[in-house]
């Protein structure tokens, strides 16, 4: 069983999908391992690390040649893969719904694709969900972007010369982000608060320190969404939603908004009207922009004034912090590659629970049922 490992093409992404620590631990499987010349690169790790854990390096023939298992952050091209085993599996993050016509190319070439950010959100799967652990990173990034940004102290300062007062900061979506960005920022010593549409999400806001805003007396969502996301709304519950969050965030002076749903845009939450509310120097963080924002005004890679607000739009924000975001997305392959490694047949096998889900295509065709409706 050889399983390579690719440098990612993508631009401006620094992650890579193995590290020494998981190199060894799969080759104590009774695995092969062949790393990419440079995978690790711009993530601090060097070739000759994955020397001395156990893996061959080459160039990308050298790696793919007759690799039963190819692993990567997003998923590589399908031209760029020639030298596999056929059937192959294709391992990484594929962003189904936005790359379709490339998983297409994969069951054309007769590839078994699976998309880690499928992997269902239960409990034998948690170490194993990418999106969990790389969430996390971005909801911390977003609050030191958001500091960067702002031309002012975070905590509140009492000196000589007066008091400094604590920055403002709310939350938009509580999800894993969500929440890690609101205890960084609590750490950081601002006054924080947020919101979510789930209303279960009350308690975990107040856990963190933060103070909660949620619309009363207009039914939202009582637990969590499919995968532990939020569905869309009401329109009464998105227009009282609106008005609430209108007067809050005129007052703050950090907004960091993470509102995702799976297959489709994410959900407008702060319009041009609200950020004109702003006060000018207030810094908005939107880390659902690559999949058309949150914020009206936001752009992608970039960091836009508007009426001297800052958004802040910067793309794969994980691959930021690419030495520890590549340490867990290492780990969550391992973990899934390990949980079904089989001694005798030498290879992972698969079940039907997490097989089904994360499977994309089999046997030349698309094979799963998030993809044929």
């Amino acid at each position: 069983m050889k399983i390579a490992v690719l440098k990612e093409q993508a631009d401006g992404e620094r992650r890579v999908s193995a590290t020494p620590e998981t190199v060894k631990k799969f080759i104590a499987l009774g695995a092969t391992l062949a790393v990419e010349v440079g995978a690790g690169e711009a993530a601090s790790i060097a070739d000759a690390a994955y020397s001395d854990a156990g893996a061959s390096i080459g160039d990308r023939a050298a790696t793919l040649a007759g690799a039963d298992i190819v692993l990567g952050v997003q998923g590589p091209d399908p031209i760029s893969l020639d030298g596999v085993t056929p059937g192959a599996w294709i391992v990484a993050s594929l962003n189904p719904f936005a790359e379709r016509a490339r998983v297409e190319a994969y069951a054309a070439a007769g590839y078994e694709a699976l998309a880690m950010e499928f992997m269902p959100r239960i409990t034998r799967a948690q170490s194993m969900d990418i999106l969990s652990s790389q969430s996390n990173l971005s909801g911390y990034k977003a609050v030191l972007d958001a500091a960067a940004e702002y031309g002012r102290a975070f905590p509140m300062m009492m000196t000589a010369a007066g008091t400094i007062s604590a920055a403002k900061a709310f939350v938009m979506g509580v999800g894993v982000a969500g929440l890690q960005a609101i205890a960084t920022a609590r750490r950081l010593g601002a006054q924080v608060s947020a919101t979510d549409v789930r209303a279960a999400t009350r308690e975990q806001i107040q856990s963190l320190g933060a103070k909660p805003i949620f619309v009363e007396n207009v039914a939202g969502i009582e637990g969590e969404g499919t995968g532990g996301y939020a569905g869309e709304m009401s329109p009464e519950y998105q227009a009282a939603q609106a008005e609430l969050v209108s007067g809050h965030i005129a007052k703050q002076d950090i907004v960091i908004t993470t509102a995702l749903i799976p297959g489709r845009a994410a959900p407008r939450l702060i319009s041009a009207a609200q950020v004109a509310s702003m006060k000018p120097g207030s810094v908005i963080v939107d880390l659902a922009v690559e999949q058309g924002g949150n914020v009206e005004g936001s752009v992608a890679g970039e960091v836009v004034v508007v009426n001297g607000v800052k958004i802040v739009g910067h793309r794969n924000v994980p691959s930021r912090l690419a030495a520890d975001a590549s340490a867990l997305f290492s780990r969550n392959l391992y973990n899934f590659l390990n949980a079904f490694w089989d001694k005798e047949a030498g290879r992972p096998v698969l079940d039907a629970e997490i097989g089904d889900a994360i499977r994309l295509t089999q046997g030349g065709k698309i094979v799963n049922p998030r993809l044929l409706t």
